[in-house]
């Protein structure tokens, strides 16, 4: 955990286990120190059964980020005071970083069997659904108290500051509507234009535009949103990510490949205008390494032969799929600089309790990996779609996205969002869109 209190506060702490079970926090031998209560038992748990309490800090004179009462995973009753002085210091009597482990490695889901049909863990197996927090960062919310007990601990120490930012990403599932698509798939696509959108216009250009898809993606395309989201991005100082799917394993993957003459363009003009080319992962790929590996070396070569360079690496997984901790490894394994995966399909939120982008760990074989994960916080069709939430794109969906950037903002963290490109067809969507990014 050294290395997550230094990132988050800037500081190199010395902890070291007592014999009572506690741990102890020190900055040096001639410094007081922070106790803090270990619950080993509780936080190595792959279960989501674990107790739930609640604290209430305003009581005990603490300032939280949200609401003043605070969930405590783990803890069936917690003492009062929470938190006390003692001769060497402060002591806290809850494992906020075990919590922080538990949160941070996703030791929860090693194991898991109660899966959807995608094999992904859904949000409503999760402690933190079970517990009416998976809408908070609670991993955050904890250390911004651990944050105030240290400036007491240490009064002249002067914490590192953090700011609200906001990451823009797009997973390039179907970058043109009728381009790629097979004679069946045409024919597919434009009686669902007429059936079903009522879109006879769009079903006659079909055709022409799917000819036409040779060298560059059609303009007319309602796909080919490209220009128009990096323009957004471009307004609102953001730097969009476009994540391509570089593999084939299943026929829920893109029609594309990465060596088209079209999509070759697309990653051209994406880095041309000082956006980000990375990895989406095909459907079959998150429990087996090699093809992940694969995947990247093949999205690293295309990008070398047209002259794309960046200074990181990453990407998301192809449908959120994701098992703890091999999905993980294979992206380290791969020398992918990180991963922007861990999000429920099925609710927004903090999977991860934090919207901090931190270094990985393998909670099975105990060891940090050479990697980042990227929390997710919110997809779109997660919010906007039936099949989720169903909030559409009026107020209520608008409300729900800025109630999670709120909450974002509230510990100076990172509001990580997730929109495809094929969701802007409508001018209900792109308001949306642009109403979140204010």
């Amino acid at each position: 955990m050294q290395f997550i209190l230094q990132e988050r506060f800037g500081h190199a702490f010395t902890l070291q286990q007592q014999s009572d079970n506690t741990l102890q926090i020190t900055l040096d031998a001639a410094t007081p120190c922070i106790t803090l209560a270990l619950d080993g038992a509780t936080f190595t748990r792959a279960d989501s059964n674990l107790p739930c309490t609640l604290w209430n800090a305003a009581t005990e004179g603490w300032h939280t980020a949200l609401d003043p009462v605070l969930p405590a995973p783990g803890a069936s009753t917690l003492p009062s005071p929470l938190i006390e002085p003692t001769a060497q210091g402060w002591r806290i009597h809850y494992d906020i970083l075990g919590l922080t482990y538990w949160m941070l490695s996703r030791q929860e889901e090693v194991g898991r069997t109660d899966l959807d049909a995608h094999g992904r863990f859904p949000a409503t197996s999760c402690h933190a659904f079970k517990h009416g927090y998976l809408e908070r960062p609670i991993v955050d919310e904890w250390l911004h108290i651990l944050g105030q007990v240290i400036t007491r601990t240490w009064p002249g120490l002067q914490l590192k500051q953090h700011s609200f930012s906001m990451k823009v990403s797009h997973d390039v599932d179907a970058p043109s509507r009728y381009g790629f698509a097979s004679a069946k798939g045409l024919l597919r696509s434009m009686a669902g234009d007429v059936l079903k959108r009522r879109d006879i216009q769009s079903a006659l250009r079909a055709p022409w535009i799917r000819l036409n898809t040779r060298d560059a993606l059609h303009p007319s395309d309602s796909f080919n949103t490209f220009e128009w989201i990096m323009d957004m991005s471009d307004r609102h100082g953001l730097t969009s990510a476009f994540y391509f799917i570089c593999g084939r394993t299943s026929n829920m993957d893109a029609a594309y490949e990465p060596e088209h003459p079209a999509i070759r363009a697309l990653m051209r003009r994406i880095h041309q205008r000082g956006h980000e080319v990375g990895l989406h992962p095909s459907y079959g790929s998150y429990q087996k390494p090699e093809i992940i590996a694969a995947e990247a070396q093949r999205l690293r070569r295309v990008a070398a032969e047209d002259g794309i360079t960046q200074p990181e690496w990453g990407g998301r997984m192809h449908y959120l799929r994701w098992e703890q901790p091999i999905t993980l490894r294979a992206w380290a394994d791969a020398g992918m600089d990180y991963d922007s995966t861990l999000s429920y399909a099925d609710l927004p939120g903090f999977r991860c309790g934090t919207c901090f982008e931190y270094p990985a760990f393998d909670p099975v074989q105990g060891e940090i990996l050479n990697v980042r994960v990227r929390p997710l916080i919110a997809m779109e069709c997660t919010v906007m779609a039936p099949r989720y939430m169903g909030l559409g794109t009026g107020d209520a969906a608008h409300a729900k996205f800025s109630q999670l950037k709120d909450a974002c903002c509230a510990v100076d963290g990172c509001f990580t969002l997730l929109w495809h490109n094929s969701q802007f067809e409508t001018e209900a969507e792109r308001g949306l869109y642009e109403a979140v990014l204010q």
